[in-house]
């Protein structure tokens, strides 16, 4: 009977499985985000159309672990050296777009016939972006280092700490609702809370930078000691009273300070992904057609003032402070759509007993039209502000464009990234900074970013074959990338890393010059083939160099001088 039992959910995960791969494939044809196909492979599955979402438990709880893991990734992204240099403009552009998404929210709650808590609940759901698919449109559109990209980025840093502070108050509030001494139990939630957060921050300052480094020698074991971290904590938060979502943020927030954050989240962003599919079919299972039916003209409501009012909100304050009408339009655009934490924080309030299903499946909605809608709005931002732009004179001050011009919110740009910091690659860097180049290192073991480091040298620590990894790099306005990696002599040239960057910078869309150090003819083919601009043979390389110093130290024509095989050397003209 076990057996059965044990085969039928197994079939049955295997068929979401399908249907998500099926449904996410056609929402790639139509440029949509996965949150939107999961949300429909959700209501696919559910009771009122397939009914295959039948093993609650086992979905409830990957989906609980994704939650878990994406607001631990969350956490990866609130460096608290970050959040204390926020600059003006991210802080009250992000803390006004809150307040003004809040209140009017509220109003139109309260005018479409909402009762005061519901409307407040809607109306703070209303005020998250998402973080994920904003990142992911501007990375694939080249956008991430520009002006409004991070300014952008800056306010949705501002939006997930609203989150934190929102999900706090409702986890405590959680705790005591409908108990007699429910402020006591508050209390103590936050009481518990304030330990934890003690306990972290002395993980933080004492063990977290030399524990991680010490993993990072195994990927494998960092991956694991990740995902065991954030279940721990968030484990640890539930038992405590404040919920999982806040324990896993917290593991995040725990190690956002590491220099090694951003391989973490590369190699955890498939993992999160996945199991968030699981959060959203148990969410797309719950909902009644029926009453999604009836939330129509309200969610057409909500969803054009989200489409519209935040953009518009974002516009007027950062003209006021004295930036262009574009720059403020193409941030605007940023916030113009609810995202995954609105539903979760639904689901919470659900859970708890302060709204209804009908209130979640309006923002349910909600998010559907207005992340459909905001992907084609920041896709062809250009276009649609060619349009608009003459529309937009009154956000723009006589003043504007002065921050822009001083350079406001500034951001390290590098002219070469150097991929691979052992001898070579180190010798390529420093002398391309000694000849005025501004250099970005980029390495997976930890004692080459550290010595890198301690040269002097911007550097990262990642794994330079992940194209999560790479979509993160700050490649606007890099000139070369110059692969120094070591060769693995695996025997299959299609299997080699350095062929992988290659082709992962160019499908992301790289519009500079990629370099290859390679150690044999053959693979200098297949490099060029992949999309190489200049093969570099370390070895060949020194020993024409050397033969050329010897001829000249000797006084032999420089006629002599063997030629170059493969053509021009030189890495800058």
């Amino acid at each position: 009977m076990t057996d059965a039992i044990s085969s039928y959910i197994f079939y049955e995960i295997a068929a979401l499985l399908v249907l998500a791969a099926s449904v996410g494939f056609i929402g790639l044809m139509l440029r949509q985000p996965l949150i939107v196909s999961f949300i429909a492979v959700g209501i696919l599955a559910g009771p009122s159309v397939l009914d295959i979402a039948r093993s609650d438990i086992q979905i409830d709880l990957l989906a609980e672990l994704g939650i878990a893991v994406l607001l631990f990734l969350v956490g990866l992204k609130l460096d608290l050296n970050m959040v204390r240099t926020l600059g003006p403009v991210a802080l009250l552009t992000g803390l006004g777009q809150v307040a003004f998404t809040t209140v009017f929210g509220f109003l139109i709650g309260l005018a479409l016939g909402f009762g005061w808590l519901i409307s407040l609940y809607i109306a703070i759901a209303l005020t998250f972006s998402s973080t994920i698919i904003i990142v992911k449109l501007l990375t694939d559109k080249r956008e991430l280092g520009s002006l409004h990209g991070r300014i952008a980025l800056g306010f949705l840093i501002v939006q997930d700490l609203v989150v934190v502070m929102a999900m706090i108050i409702l986890s405590a509030v959680g705790v005591g609702a409908g108990q007699d001494g429910a402020w006591t139990e508050v209390l103590a939630v936050f009481g518990y809370g304030a330990l934890m957060l003690v306990a972290v921050g002395l993980f933080i300052r004492y063990l977290a930078d030399p524990l991680v480094e010490r993993l990072s020698r195994s990927p494998e074991l960092l991956v694991s000691f990740a995902i065991g971290w954030a279940a721990l904590l968030a484990a640890l938060g539930h038992y405590l009273g404040f919920g999982k979502e806040l324990g896993g943020l917290l593991a995040g927030v725990s190690l956002a300070s590491t220099p090694f954050r951003e391989a973490i989240a590369a190699r955890l962003a498939s993992l999160r992904d996945f199991l968030l599919l699981f959060f959203f079919i148990a969410l797309g299972a719950s909902l009644d057609l029926s009453v999604l039916g009836a939330s129509v003209f309200a969610a057409l409501i909500f969803s054009a003032f989200v489409l519209i009012g935040n953009p518009l909100i974002v516009l007027a304050i950062m003209g006021a402070m004295g930036y262009r009408k574009r720059t403020g339009f193409l941030a605007g655009l940023t916030v113009a759509q609810i995202s995954e934490f609105s539903l979760i924080f639904m689901a919470m309030g659900l859970s708890i007993g302060h709204v209804t299903e009908e209130a979640l499946g309006l923002v349910t909605l909600v998010g559907l039209i207005t992340i459909a809608a905001s992907t084609y709005m920041i896709t062809y931002s250009h276009q649609l502000y060619d349009r608009v732009e003459p529309l937009l004179g009154v956000f723009e001050h006589k003043n504007a464009g002065r921050l822009e011009d001083d350079g406001a919110a500034p951001a390290q740009a590098h002219d070469v990234i150097v991929f691979g910091l052992g001898r070579y690659g180190m010798a390529i860097s420093q002398e391309l900074s000694t000849q005025g180049w501004r250099v970005l290192g980029v390495d997976f073991n930890p004692a080459a970013v550290r010595y890198a480091r301690s040269q002097g040298m911007d550097v990262m620590y990642g794994d330079a074959t992940d194209p999560e990894f790479l979509a993160h790099l700050p490649l606007t306005d890099v000139a070369w990338a110059v692969s120094a990696v070591p060769e693995h002599d695996t025997g299959i040239t299609h299997d080699d890393p350095r062929r992988a960057l290659v082709l992962a910078l160019r499908e992301l869309g790289f519009g500079g010059r990629v370099a290859v150090a390679v150690h044999s003819t053959e693979m200098g083919n297949e490099m060029r083939q992949a999309g190489a601009d200049l093969v570099l043979h370390p070895f060949r390389d020194a020993a024409a160099q050397a033969a050329r110093l010897v001829l000249e130290g000797g006084g032999a024509s420089a006629a002599l001088a063997p030629a170059d095989p493969e053509g021009q050397r030189e890495l800058v003209s």
